[in-house]
């Protein structure tokens, strides 16, 4: 059997605290080579003090930090083998494309002539060869941040950072440069984490996610499993639209339990609901995709009336009043759909639907 390859990133049991706050709290981490990997969460769960432990900007109060391999929670940031790419891109606006992107070649005593051959090689690798004269003001949004991920990949790190890089773009240049980063970041190989609050971003683009939340990592998975089998209610409700309904656990049994809503019952996954016992009311959650709709009268999970209709091309967002819902249900459905606000439906899991459900919360 082949050796597991040695983690490009790996984090045991990290805390940071800020007086009486904890910012993070154990974290535990192994990015291996080549892997794109996302820190999501809403803002001050602690994605940011992570990024900052791993580049070395702060230290943790507890827990060690291995960057290939090598024990780093002490080295200093430009000893670290790490290029960064920052939320405002910090391009010294005095300097040229072409010096801002030499600048950690110049730090680290790299000869002029090898300097300026890797140079041109990032600014072609990010499509900038011509601008090599060019200052910073004189660049688009999208041209800096190229500028930026050049000079972090130029010195060739064991591990990219990106801390909200697209944040600053509108939004059909950040869609291009989502693509355009991901492309480089395969063809050079190199393991990255990328840290954002946006889901579809963090969906669209991970190898893996982490999901955070008040200091903690709650959930580390393909963005596949996050969306599907989400691990606690907190994942669940964050990452994508989802329906929450009132359900009944009737029995678990093995890895899966059955839980009852309206007149339907399904299959979800056991282990949330482990210590519940049966007759426990539980939240059943479904994404807007997983409901289909029924003429009223048809049994399903409930009944509903079509408050607002959103059309996005595609798809038609169905936003709906149920009976003893605390929330409108939203259902996602085929952009000809004809139900307009006022119609009555009843509502009905997708066969296939991955549903997941969770004791209530006190």
């Amino acid at each position: 059997m082949a050796a597991e390859p040695r983690p490009a990133l790996q984090v045991d049991g990290v805390t940071r605290r800020f007086g009486a706050v904890t910012a993070l709290a154990d974290a535990w981490l192994k990015v291996p080579p080549g892997e794109f990997l996302t820190l999501l969460g809403p803002s001050g769960c602690g994605k940011s003090t992570l990024l900052n432990l791993i580049a070395g900007f702060l230290e943790p109060d507890q827990g060690e930090i291995f960057i290939d391999g090598a024990l780093v929670t002490e080295v200093p940031v430009w000893q670290r083998g790490i290029g960064m790419v920052f939320q405002n891109y910090a391009l010294f606006p005095h300097m040229t494309v072409a010096k801002n992107v030499a600048y950690g070649l110049a730090a680290r005593r790299v000869p002029r002539e090898e300097a300026a051959r890797r140079v041109a090689e990032a600014l072609a690798l990010v499509k900038l060869t011509g601008m090599e004269e060019r200052k910073p003001r004189q660049l688009s949004g999208g041209q800096q941040q190229r500028v930026a991920l050049a000079r972090a990949l130029v010195i060739r790190p064991k591990l990219l950072l990106l801390d909200e890089p697209f944040s600053a773009l509108d939004r059909n240049l950040r869609g291009a440069m989502q693509v355009e980063l991901r492309e480089i970041q395969r063809s050079l190989g190199i393991a990255t984490v990328f840290v954002t609050h946006d889901q579809g971003e963090a969906l669209s683009m991970s190898d893996r996610v982490a999901v955070m939340s008040e200091g903690r990592i709650r959930q580390v998975g393909t963005p596949e499993a996050i969306y599907r089998r989400p691990a606690d209610r907190f994942v669940a409700e964050f990452v994508g639209d989802v329906n929450r309904l009132p359900a009944r656990l009737v029995a678990v049994e093995g890895e899966t339990a059955l839980v009852e809503c309206g007149a339907c019952r399904l299959s979800v996954p056991a282990a949330p609901l482990a210590a519940a016992a049966a007759g426990t009311a539980v939240d059943l959650f479904l994404r807007p995709e997983q409901i289909r709709t029924a003429p009223p009268g048809t049994p399903g999970l409930t009944e509903a009336v079509v408050a607002a209709r959103a059309f996005h091309g595609d798809h038609a967002d169905l936003h709906c009043d149920a009976p003893g819902m605390a929330q409108r249900l939203l259902l996602r459905v085929p952009g000809h759909a004809a139900e307009g606000p006022g119609a009555r439906l009843a509502l009905l899991p997708d066969p296939s639907a991955d549903a997941v459900a969770f004791p209530i919360s006190g």
